[in-house]
């Protein structure tokens, strides 16, 4: 100890520095905390407040100690900090995260609140869920792709067609072999706009991405293997680019993919062109509503909330309500003939899966009755054509 650190350390410390030493010990150790204090008397550190920035806890601080000298390092305790800071606000946050969350996926695009709900529940599911919106253009289907994008902590997007500069399965440059889009999102989302438009040679890649969790690639005797544990969130236009009718039958015909592909996803929503009375409540809300711009820590906590919730290994159905789900897709069977895609076992998976997601996004650890009954919507939505207004 130098010769001004032991005069120091006979000083008293302010009213303010009590009060910042007082807000800080509840989240360190109590041998960390004495060499903050010690520290704080030699003056070679400086204990603040900083103020969370974001729209769900507005107007929370937080204490950071500041290193005043070059070989102090504050990194470690102010970690700890931070710890101790998510982990209360997530379990707050949890409370209300199903209604919060869906607010962020294309917060300009009016409506299609159960779209928003089933992309959300993509973010948190830790096993495979495939979803294929599939519509007119110009109703928000890419806005939705880019949201998803933006709050997945892993994600890649691109065009079906590869004309963005990236493959689905590699890119090629030269001699050189990199990732394409699939593998880039292993474990994460792989957002496909124009997957109509998608090359033949991709398709045995997306179909093992889909099913198996990785992709191959041959090439100049080279054989390449990656990863690509993904869920894929895709847009499609129908044939001839518009949906011209609300026939079953004849939107059926439009389509633009085989059953292959089509069961391969576990929930495919039809999405048209709003009608008159629509297209006035859109209007409506855009006269009315002041379009607010996402701040960039709403994006980042979300992506550490998403984190956060890796934390449960795995979600357990109970066989109760397991019964429940089975009635419930039992009663939507039965009105197959009403909808686009047949219930196929995919969509029964796809079901419990977005269950156990639904469960993890709110930080519990078993399925509960709600999450089927909220679920159910979700799915019915996606069944279900909606009628031009």
């Amino acid at each position: 100890m130098g010769r001004f650190d032991f005069i120091k350390n006979l000083r008293s410390f302010s009213d303010q520095e009590i009060v910042m030493l007082n807000s800080i010990e509840e989240f360190i150790n109590k041998k960390r905390f004495k060499l903050i204090k010690k520290l704080l008397k030699q003056k070679k550190i400086s204990i603040d407040k900083v103020k969370l920035n974001n729209s769900f806890f507005e107007g929370v601080d937080f204490p950071q100690v500041k290193a005043l000298v070059k070989y102090v390092d504050t990194s470690d305790v102010n970690k700890d900090i931070k710890k101790v800071i998510e982990k209360k606000l997530f379990e707050d946050f949890s409370k209300n995260v199903f209604s919060l969350i869906p607010n962020y996926i294309a917060p300009n695009i009016h409506g299609l609140e159960h779209i928003k709900k089933a992309v959300v529940l993509q973010l948190f599911s830790v096993q495979p869920i495939h979803i294929l919106l599939l519509g007119d253009p110009s109703v928000g289907k890419t806005d939705i792709l880019r949201a998803a994008f933006n709050l997945s902590p892993v994600s890649s997007f691109g065009l079906g067609s590869g004309t963005s500069g990236a493959g689905l399965a590699v890119t090629v440059k030269g001699k050189e072999i990199r990732k394409g889009l699939l593998p880039l999102a292993d474990k994460g989302i792989c957002a496909i706009d124009e997957l109509n438009l998608m090359k033949q040679d991709d398709m045995a890649a997306l179909y093992n991405a889909m099913e198996k969790g990785f992709i191959s690639y041959d090439k100049g005797g080279q054989h390449y293997r990656f990863d690509a544990r993904v869920k894929v969130l895709a847009t499609a236009n129908p044939e001839k680019d518009k949906f011209k009718t609300e026939s079953i039958e004849e939107l059926k015909k439009q389509l633009p993919f085989d059953s292959a592909l089509l069961t391969r996803f576990h929930l495919i929503y039809i999405m048209k062109k709003p009608g008159a009375k629509e297209f006035k409540k859109i209007t409506e809300k855009i006269i009315n509503d002041e379009k607010n711009e996402i701040k960039q820590e709403d994006i980042n906590f979300i992506k550490s909330y998403i984190e956060y919730t890796n934390r449960i290994d795995s979600v357990v159905f109970p066989k109760d309500m397991q019964k429940k789900a089975v009635e419930i897709i039992d009663n939507i069977k039965k009105n197959e003939k009403k909808y686009i895609v047949d219930v196929s076992p995919r969509i029964v998976i796809g079901f419990m899966r977005l269950c156990k997601a639904l469960a993890k996004m709110e930080m519990r650890e078993k399925v509960e009755e709600n999450d089927i009954k909220r679920v159910k919507e979700i799915l019915l939505n996606s069944l279900m054509i909606k009628k031009e207004q």
